[in-house]
C-alpha cells in the first residue's frame, strides 16, 4: 500500500528569464512502513522537495496524495490541520518552543488540535526517547541530542501518517547522531512509522530500504537499499 504518492511534482521560484526551476517533474511512490532516505548535493532541490512534501510550500504544478489525500487540494486552514495530525516533521534546528517544557513541546500539536492526550501514548514516547527525568525541563535547559529527541518525540504524538526529517543529524556530534538514527529506526522498524529523510550523510542513507537521489531538481536514481 503507497502511504504516500508524488505525481509531476514541479516547483519554480520567479518568472521570466530570472526563473529558477527547483524541481522538475518529479513522481515516486512510498509504501506504509518504508524507510527512504533523500541525497543530493547542495542547491539540487531536495529540500524544496521536503518542503513540499511536509504541505509548508506549495508546487508549481503537480500533485502530493498523502494516504489518499490529494493536500494541495485542501485549503489552507485544511492543510494546516492534516499537516498537524497526518506530518510529522523534524527539524535540523529543532524548532522547539521555548518557553514550554518537554512534555508541552511534545503534545503541542495534540493540544492545538484540542485532542486529549493518550497517557500511556505519551508515556510510552518519552520512555522510549529517554527523557523520564527531563519532562519538566525547558528546551535551553537541554542538549543538542535530548532536544532533537523531543522534536522526534513532537513529530510522533500524533500517530502520523508520515515522518519527514531535514537533516536530523546535521546539528549533532557522532554519539549523538548515532543514538538519533537508532532511535529512528526503532520508530520506523518496531511501530511500522514510514520514514523520509534528507541528508547529506552516506551512514544513515546506507541504512535505509531505499535511497532516492536528486540532481538538479530531479531525480538521478531510485534504488532499493533492502526490501
Amino acid at each position: 500500500m503507497n502511504i504516500l504518492q508524488i505525481e509531476n511534482l514541479s516547483k519554480v521560484y520567479g518568472k521570466g528569464e530570472t526563473a529558477v526551476k527547483a524541481l522538475d517533474n518529479v513522481s515516486f511512490s512510498v509504501k506504509k512502513g518504508e524507510f527512504v532516505a533523500i541525497i543530493g548535493p547542495s542547491g539540487s532541490g531536495k529540500s524544496t522537495l521536503l518542503h513540499l512534501l511536509g504541505g509548508v510550500d506549495r508546487p508549481t504544478s503537480g500533485k502530493v496524495l498523502i494516504d489518499n489525500t490529494d493536500i494541495y487540494k485542501l485549503n489552507e486552514t485544511q492543510l494546516a490541520i492534516f499537516r498537524r495530525r497526518q506530518i510529522g516533521l523534524i527539524y535540523q534546528f529543532y524548532n522547539l518552543i521555548p518557553i514550554l517544557t518537554v512534555e508541552e513541546n511534545i503534545t503541542l500539536p495534540m493540544l492545538l488540535d484540542e485532542h486529549k492526550v493518550e497517557p500511556e501514548h505519551l508515556k510510552n514516547i518519552i520512555r522510549t526517547l529517554g527523557l523520564e527525568k527531563r519532562t519538566n525541563h525547558l528546551p535551553n535547559q537541554l542538549s543538542g541530542g535530548q532536544q532533537q529527541r523531543v522534536s522526534i518525540g513532537r513529530a510522533l504524538i500524533s500517530n502520523p501518517a508520515i515522518m519527514l526529517a531535514d537533516e536530523p543529524t546535521g546539528n549533532l556530534d557522532s554519539k549523538n547522531s548515532d543514538e538519533i538514527l537508532e532511535l529512528l529506526k526503532m520508530f520506523n522498524k518496531t511501530y511500522n512509522q514510514t520514514l523520509i529523510v534528507i541528508t547529506h550523510d552516506e551512514r544513515i542513507a546506507l541504512q535505509a530500504d531505499r535511497v532516492i537521489s536528486i540532481e538538479d531538481g530531479r531525480i538521478a536514481k531510485d534504488e532499493v537499499i533492502r526490501s
